[in-house]
């Protein structure tokens, strides 16, 4: 009501292209999160595939090859993640905050800051026109969150990480492989962020090796404001959807408000912190009764 320009086309289709990546890597993050384990490496991650795919697209690689590219490192840089997590048993917040640190610093050693450049024009939008490319960036992201819908309600696999996030040691029990499964969302995430360091790159003319930074807190709080609880094996993808629009209409709305934008960071703080109180208050403490009665039980 009061900037209705906001809701004009072409401003929501510039809303919709950048916001795409990161409903994309949110996906893979969300997954992560269902099996009670985190990702803070996905901006590293990001960073790395789209440095990648920015070097092989000056050597002629076509769309298909640089998605194949995209998605095939990142899903070697989830499995390094899951090994260590899954197959030696570290805690996935020291993990992936060492592998968070390795990769960045990795490509800062390797580019020393210097962006990709002299890109081919096939490679912007994918070679196509802007209005073409901004709606084959979106519709991507909409079959990545069609495809995640349909596995976590449809498939056995979804199901299986509900059930070791809920609790490893029934899923044990039932018959299925924690460790298996755990690994297998760090690698589908990393796999996940590489197709979105693509979507994000063909937006420009270069590629910053500095790309990504903070996308590892936009994936994890969207996660969190759609109702994916930290405890794990609880959450809806569409509500992922619902956060990350959420917190992407933060900054823009502050603008066609004329509102100082740097209320950005601490609108969405107080959204993820609502958010959280909201699990706490309403499902966390369920939980917490369940384990006390449980572990009476045990006693």
């Amino acid at each position: 009501m009061a900037a209705p320009d906001f809701f004009k086309p072409r401003q929501l289709l510039a809303l919709g292209t950048a916001t795409a990546p990161v409903l994309v890597a949110a996906m893979g993050v969300t997954m992560i999160i269902l099996c009670r384990q985190i990702d803070i490496s996905i901006g590293s991650q990001f960073a790395l595939c789209s440095v990648f795919i920015g070097l092989a697209a000056q050597k002629g690689g076509g769309p298909l090859e640089l998605v194949a590219l995209a998605m095939g490192v990142g899903g070697v840089m989830g499995a390094v993640n899951g090994v260590l997590v899954a197959g030696v048993g570290l805690p996935s917040i020291v993990v992936t905050l060492a592998t968070m640190a390795t990769w960045r610093e990795s490509l800062r050693w390797w580019r020393e800051g210097e962006f990709v450049r002299n890109l081919p024009e096939t490679f912007q939008w994918f070679g196509a026109s802007q209005m073409t490319g901004q709606w084959l960036v979106i519709t991507a992201g909409i079959m990545v969150l069609g495809c995640m819908v349909m596995i976590t309600q449809f498939t056995a696999g979804g199901r299986f990480m509900y059930a070791v996030g809920s609790d490893p040691e029934a899923a044990r029990l039932a018959g299925i492989r924690p460790m298996w499964v755990t690994f297998s969302v760090f690698v589908s995430a990393g796999a996940l962020t590489g197709l979105a360091a693509v979507l994000n790159a063909v937006r420009f003319t270069d590629v910053d090796p500095k790309t990504g930074t903070g996308l590892e807190m936009q994936a994890i709080a969207a996660a969190v404001v759609g109702g994916v609880s930290v405890a794990g094996g609880r959450g809806r993808v569409l509500g992922v959807f619902a956060g990350v629009l959420l917190l992407a209409c933060v900054g823009p709305g502050l603008v066609f408000l004329n509102l100082p934008a740097q209320w950005e960071r601490a609108i969405q703080g107080g959204i993820i912190l609502l958010a959280v109180a909201s699990d706490g208050l309403g499902g966390g403490r369920p939980r917490r009764l369940r384990e006390q009665h449980e572990e009476k039980k045990r006693r």
